[in-house]
């Protein structure tokens, strides 16, 4: 049915990772066009009701990452034009960008969380008063790809790191630091397709190691014991759904030696460039193209909000 309806790949946007979104949406719309689609790629910006309009747009391919595009913004949009769209709704996507209420909806669900505290701009932060001790880690309440975070190792390091988080936001968290191996849990069609293990070069898997090529070295299926693999899908499938996620998503967690899963966030539109994780899980754990994927995906494009 989707075929038969010109569809616009949202790429781009006005958050702090719009080099990503533009690499992310050129290649949805490479496959979509190689597929036969209908398909136009769209740089969106604040004219976008206008734009979508203009171009009779019919069905939407969320490729926006961050602000305006990731948060329920563009959705909310797409909801009162009556587009189909792909991905999550409103409210989830709301929830799982906005970093302290994500984690109140995991503890809602006993889903296991780093302890934190939540600081406004202007706020005292003092470390004597935290119920963890160093390292910490230090990150803008909402935002993506690790844009805004710090590891705090030394107390001389928190005036810098706050600074950094709060060039982002005027909310930020403080975290205890965990330490595990990073996995990311494939969702595809509210189901699991597997756990990638990644070992970045960097301190973490920070914006560097996500985006250029060589920065982290990707092993799948994760180098986790079975029954403990199995763990770290089921937390990833309980946080998608914890967040009332739809169709697809990336979770990430951190799982200790003692076999805890932490869950360190939801992505509801997670990258689809050429180093993206996704792509990768999907290929690897469920023998899908990039194109494969691609369809999957604008192929369960919808709404979400019922209308009588």
């Amino acid at each position: 049915m989707i075929k038969s309806k010109k569809i616009g790949v949202l790429y781009g946007g006005l958050s702090a990772e719009r080099e990503v979104s533009l690499k992310s949406g050129a290649a949805v719309h490479q496959a979509l066009v190689a597929q036969g689609y209908n398909s136009v790629a769209i740089d969106v910006g604040r004219d976008l009701a206008d734009v979508l309009k203009r171009e009779e747009i019919e069905a939407a391919f969320i490729a926006l990452h961050g602000r305006y595009g990731e948060d329920g913004c563009v959705q909310g949009l797409l909801e009162l034009l009556q587009i189909p769209y792909t991905g999550s709704g409103v409210l989830a996507s709301a929830l799982a960008m906005h970093k302290l209420y994500s984690k109140q909806a995991f503890a809602a669900s006993s889903i296991l969380t780093a302890p934190f505290r939540c600081y406004r701009q202007n706020d005292a932060v003092n470390t004597a008063e935290l119920p963890f001790a160093l390292p910490l880690v230090v990150k803008p309440v909402q935002e993506g790809s690790s844009v805004g975070v710090s590891i705090v190792k030394e107390e001389s390091q928190l005036a810098a790191a706050l600074e950094l988080a709060f060039r982002y936001d005027d909310e930020i968290l403080v975290e205890q630091y965990i330490k595990g191996q990073e996995i990311q849990i494939g969702i595809l069609d509210d189901m699991p397709i597997g756990a990638i293990e990644i070992v970045p070069k960097n301190e973490f898997y920070d914006f560097e190691a996500k985006y250029s090529a060589g920065m982290a070295e990707h092993v799948f299926p994760a180098r986790l014991e079975p029954a403990l693999y199995e763990k770290a899908l089921q937390v990833g499938l309980a946080a998608h759904r914890a967040l009332g996620c739809k169709g697809y998503s990336r979770v990430d967690l951190l799982v200790t030696s003692a076999g805890e899963c932490y869950v360190l966030e939801v992505n509801t539109l997670p990258g689809m460039t050429a180093l993206s994780l996704l792509p990768e899980i999907a290929a690897k754990g469920a023998g899908l193209s990039f194109e494969a994927l691609v369809s999957r995906i604008i192929e369960s494009a919808t709404l979400s909000i019922k209308v009588n």
